[in-house]
């Protein structure tokens, strides 16, 4: 069984200018992703997927490879990963080599872990039908009595009817974490809208999930980083103490 890393890194980052090199907590955020991938024990291959020789060289640095650079169709702001990664494995293929399983994993994601992407293969891997698992993470409130503003301004609910339901009555609803994405290369085959009907989620827990689109989220991201890894102290009343 072959499997292939894909790390998606353009150059061309608008909101947070050379987001996918820019420094967190010490080093590139890119380097969290390859080194998640490489610590995994996974893949045959950890490659990134850029158009920038800067993001290029700091891949390589902490061990990706770069066989290729992307195309100008695939760096621009509306390509999606699918098309990516259908290049990759495309660009692949013509050098004589495929693979059996792909994980994409996210260029800014300093929160995705070896483990985490041993236990979603393993997700996988158990159920036989399934071509995609992604890490999922449960709505601290439900969705089914969330609110809208119509034209006026005024607030109504999209579900009138769960009113007078209680929230512990409706259903659990989750959101892509945006950490990485396990395929099989079956799914590439599929002619689907989404991640397509044997997709399964792993979840996660709402600490590991953070978007990082602007400033106030890197900050965000930063401080929960050290948080989560022992490195920030948290007062609570008179007593300070090391998460």
């Amino acid at each position: 069984m072959s499997r292939l890393a894909i790390i998606p890194a353009r150059g061309g980052s608008k909101r947070i200018p050379r987001k996918n090199i820019k420094e967190f907590c010490g080093k590139p955020i890119l380097a969290y992703s390859v080194e998640a991938a490489l610590k995994s024990n996974l893949f045959d291959e950890v490659m990134v997927s850029t158009d920038d020789e800067e993001i290029a060289e700091v891949a390589k640095r902490y061990g990706a490879s770069v066989p290729f650079y992307r195309s100008e169709k695939t760096a621009n702001d509306y390509a999606i990963l699918k098309d990516v990664m259908t290049e990759v494995l495309s660009m692949y293929k013509e050098r004589g080599k495929e693979f059996d399983e792909v994980c994409c994993i996210l260029s800014t994601a300093p929160f995705v872990t070896a483990d985490d992407l041993q236990r979603a293969h393993k997700l996988m891997e158990e159920n036989a039908s399934a071509t995609a698992v992604l890490p999922v993470v449960k709505y601290s409130y439900t969705i089914f009595r969330s609110l809208q503003k119509n034209a006026d301004g005024k607030i109504e609910m999209f579900w009138p009817e769960n009113f007078s339901k209680r929230s512990q009555d409706l259903p659990e609803a989750f959101h892509d974490a945006g950490l990485f994405y396990w395929y099989r290369k079956q799914y590439f085959q599929e002619k689907v809208a989404g991640f397509g009907e044997h997709s399964f989620g792993y979840e996660i827990s709402e600490s590991k999930a953070q978007d990082i689109d602007t400033y106030e989220d890197w900050a965000i991201a930063e401080e929960k980083y050290m948080f989560l890894n022992n490195k920030i102290v948290v007062n609570h009343g008179n007593e300070e103490f090391k998460k």
